[in-house]
């Protein structure tokens, strides 16, 4: 089993990155896990209150839940993966079962923040990509895909997002094995990957 972790700041591309690299094998053999599956349950919370949560805060995300379900599938066993609601800012009663695969991928911005976490990962990469480049492509998604408005997305980027990337997430560039810039379709890179995953696997 290959564990890879996807990390890089919010609209650096991702998922656009983990996208090209799961093309290339075969479905039955690979799993994307998402850091957005594991922020903490805050259903003692009101909406009002859950709102104010700062998730791009490393204490927003249930690291210990994370490193359980991580070694479950080392040890061979499926486990039950929250499903997060970004409309309730909140977990839902749903999960969704994950069963052990030959390659594992977990993305999310915050994911080598955690020693723990990054401890277990075989293979590290850092997703760059200027950052007015994300903020672009945050406020497409937010607006288009989470129902939030122009006014929200951007006081929320300059007083949460902007920090806490310069805080935790930029710093853990030094932690990646592969740093991909995705400025444009980064095939070397990628290309990279899939043959450091095709000789571990062998």
């Amino acid at each position: 089993m290959l564990i890879i972790g996807i990390a890089g700041g919010t609209g650096s591309g991702k998922t656009t990155v983990v996208q090209q690299i799961i093309e290339e094998l075969p479905k039955d053999e690979v799993c994307v896990i998402s850091q957005d599956s594991y922020y903490k349950d805050t259903s003692h919370l009101s909406f009002e209150d859950r709102v104010k949560i700062n998730f791009d805060h490393p204490q927003a995300i249930d690291f210990k839940l994370l490193v359980t379900h991580l070694q479950d599938l080392k040890n061979g066993k499926s486990f039950e993966q929250p499903v997060y609601s970004f409309v309730e800012h909140n977990r839902t009663s749903e999960t969704v079962t994950t069963s052990p695969k030959k390659v594992i991928i977990v993305e999310g911005i915050l994911i080598l923040t955690n020693p723990e976490i990054r401890e277990m990962f075989d293979i590290k990469v850092y997703v760059h990509a200027d950052s007015d480049e994300r903020l672009i492509r945050r406020l497409k998604r937010d607006i288009a895909e989470r129902g939030r408005d122009l006014e929200e997305v951007l006081n929320r980027y300059q007083t949460t997002l902007k920090p806490m990337h310069q805080q935790f997430i930029e710093p853990t560039k030094e932690f990646a094995d592969i740093i991909i810039p995705t400025n444009r379709y980064n095939t070397v890179a990628v290309n990279l990957i899939r043959t450091i995953i095709h000789q571990k696997l062998g």
